[in-house]
């Protein structure tokens, strides 16, 4: 059936009764829910107890009221997070494998850093989105008090922020790393730099898929130091450089990974940054852009629409189509230019000096 179609479909349906806008009004609820539930350890809980447990006994363990506790339980029921079996008119709630997997702090998978810092940062600034749009700016300034000229400095205002920050970016690699980093075959270029590679968990990810290739990190030296002391693994294969990609000197390297660092500035520091990442290339090295793609027709994906606003609370960028990028690295002096959509939610363009 054809998308037009679809849509004219839906819009009568919608006409008939809301449901799609009701649902959507709604969402921040179900945010809330899932975000509420992993700030009191429902899901840690549910994954040691290895068992059903009623509302009460969740209540009890997590010192909170059984009547708002039952409620949540049941939302999450709701939302196919949790399950419910009733015994004896009484219910009993378990874990779904998927909240194992992605929502307990304990699985090598859990994605509880990314939903705290969407909890406590993403949200209260998005209560000003409004303003955002007006003004055209983030909203740091009227949201935690951080001037809006100054993004990585409100990022990293305290080591604890820089943490959480970190922690964040960690838990993106948790999901697509493997088909970020296996978009192309990379295996011709030898040295690789991950030019602000944060914890360096994309960085492991490539130093694994291609063990003939020595992978650096190159990142702020207060980010490297944190990387060190708290996202260190036994045997590492990854390296790390300090320094600053705007103001210092590149390390030399075959490929340049460039993710999500790209989405985070205007254009003429973008241009900046990608004409420096040229001349300091080698001739037939390349670069790696690795971001959230919108689609050409503007239709799309709205999880890169959403992300493209968040980028307007929080920070001077914004998320690009790939002929928008094309642009950019070609007026870098980068050729060659290939986009590979993952299907995920980061895609790749790799691009050839």
């Amino acid at each position: 059936m054809k998308p037009l179609i679809m849509a004219e479909q839906l819009s009568q349906s919608e006409l008939d009764y809301p449901f799609k806008l009701l649902e959507y009004f709604n969402g921040f609820r179900v945010s809330k829910v899932i975000f509420s539930a992993c700030e009191l350890g429902v899901f840690d809980l549910l994954l040691q107890s290895q068992k059903s447990l009623s509302a009460e006994s969740v209540s009890q363990e997590l010192q909170a009221s059984q009547d708002g506790m039952e409620r949540l339980l049941d939302a999450l029921v709701g939302i196919d997070i949790l399950d419910v079996e009733i015994t004896q008119g009484k219910a009993f709630y378990s874990s779904t494998d998927v909240a194992n997997l992605y929502l307990a702090k304990a699985s090598p998978k859990s994605l509880y850093n990314m939903i705290a810092y969407q909890s406590q940062t993403i949200y209260p600034l998005w209560n000003h989105l409004a303003d955002a749009v007006r003004e055209g700016k983030n909203q740091n300034e009227k949201t935690l008090n951080m001037s809006s000229d100054q993004i990585f400095e409100t990022l990293y205002r305290s080591e604890e922020e820089m943490l959480k920050f970190m922690q964040l970016m960690h838990a993106t690699w948790v999901v697509d790393t493997h088909d970020v980093v296996t978009a192309f075959d990379l295996s011709p270029f030898k040295t690789m730099v991950d030019v602000g590679g944060c914890t360096g968990g994309l960085a492991r990810e490539l130093a694994k898929a291609y063990p003939g290739s020595t992978v650096t990190v190159f990142d702020l030296p207060k980010v490297v130091e944190v990387a060190k002391k708290h996202f260190s693994v036994p045997d590492d294969t990854i390296a790390f450089q300090e320094g600053d990609f705007f103001t210092g000197e590149l390390p030399e390297g075959d490929l340049y990974i460039v993710a999500r660092i790209i989405h985070d500035w205007k254009e003429e520091k973008c241009l900046q940054l990608l004409h420096k990442l040229c001349e300091q290339c080698k001739p037939d090295g390349g670069i790696l852009i690795v971001e959230a793609m919108l689609n050409e027709n503007r239709r799309g994906p709205v999880m890169t629409q959403l992300f493209s606003l968040n980028m307007l609370v929080q920070t001077e960028g914004k998320e690009r189509t790939p002929s928008e990028y094309f642009r950019l690295l070609s007026s870098a002096g980068f050729k060659d230019l290939q986009v590979r959509r993952t299907g995920k939610s980061y895609d790749c363009i790799l691009g050839i000096k």
